[in-house]
């Protein structure tokens, strides 16, 4: 059969709808529905793609970001990367403040769109995180830069919009029935934007956040964490007044557990986070009801983690041995 498939006017077109994929092999005997939504299907390969888009339209939209002007933001990577893209394809420079969690890849990909590579040496004095010290960089930046502009993800309104639209395709193809969401956070940018279609729709979907061991977002406390993009050693402010059902502690062990069974059971090369959803979902399965619809939310593409979530040698290293999903996660109810 010739189908003809619809052209994009351009490649920024293409974000967003991405597939939403029936997991049946990862947990073969759970009594519900499991569904994932791959993030890695957008261009830039994350979720983050959606939010760089939208935060690029509207600061060109309303007159804050000038077609002569500067992006300067801070980023562990799939963001940067989404500004990247977004930034090349309209011609606007773009300076990117990583830190030395940021994979070698991320930083290649970053220069071949053309993006400035600014990567902080050592971490915040005070607090020992990169985060502190890149956010510092970029400060310095917009105060020596003429025309710079900061989309600040860690508080962007229009970094969650862009996720209602995830949102409402997560709902759309499960036809109005979603009980549970599991969703990796960082900036709570996706979390946020899915809190605000719920609310806005009525929906009784319990929304579960899945954050990082040593994340500081929910109140926990901050301690070393290996793995880039995924919990946050600052409270963003786009976590303020959201109202979530269950956050899900995981640890870097627990996410090469669940990204190792996830590519090994279902043929899904997926990121760190997304792994991290996965053993929360295991952990949780007992306790949800039987034939309810579980959505969870895989941020973005494996290729990123080939040297670390899927490299024998770095996972040896790290944690002795290859960890399984089986007693590694911790949960704490709301």
């Amino acid at each position: 059969m010739n189908m003809k498939r619809k052209i994009a006017d351009s490649i920024l077109a293409t974000i967003g709808n991405t597939s939403m994929v029936a997991l049946r092999k990862c947990f073969p005997d759970l009594p519900f529905h499991l569904f994932g939504k791959f993030e890695g299907l957008n261009p830039g390969g994350s979720a983050k793609d959606r939010s760089a888009d939208l935060m690029i339209t509207h600061a060109i939209e309303s007159g804050a970001l000038r077609p002569d002007g500067v992006v300067v933001e801070s980023s562990s990577g799939n963001m940067a990367i989404g500004l990247a893209q977004a930034c090349c394809y309209r011609g606007i420079r773009l300076i990117c403040v990583i830190d030395p969690k940021t994979s070698p890849h991320c930083a290649k990909i970053l220069q071949a769109y053309g993006a400035e590579v600014v990567s902080v040496l050592g971490s915040d004095r005070e607090t020992e995180e990169f985060l502190q010290a890149r956010l510092a960089c970029v400060q310095r930046l917009l105060r020596e830069i003429p025309g710079s502009y900061w989309p600040n993800q860690y508080a962007s309104a229009h970094n969650a919009r862009a996720h209602r639209e995830t949102m409402r395709e997560i709902v759309e193809g499960l036809e109005g029935k979603l009980d549970y969401l599991f969703c990796p956070v960082s900036t709570c940018g996706t979390i946020r934007g899915c809190y605000e279609y719920i609310q806005q729709h009525g929906l009784a979907t319990k929304l579960i956040a899945v954050d990082a061991v040593g994340s500081i977002i929910f109140g926990g406390k901050r301690s070393p964490r290996l793995l880039p993009g995924h919990g946050n050693s600052i409270r963003p402010e786009l976590a303020d007044r959201l109202r979530i059902d269950q956050v899900v502690y995981v640890g870097d062990a627990d996410c090469v557990a669940g990204c190792r069974l996830l590519v090994k059971a279902e043929g899904i090369l997926a990121g760190a986070s997304s792994g991290g959803a996965i053993a929360a979902v295991g952990k949780n399965s007992e306790g949800l009801p039987p034939d309810s619809n579980c959505a969870v939310i895989l941020p973005d593409r494996g290729e990123r983690y080939t040297d670390t979530v899927y490299c024998d040698e770095w996972v040896c290293e790290h944690f002795g041995a290859i960890p399984t999903l089986s007693g590694l996660v911790e949960e704490e109810a709301l």
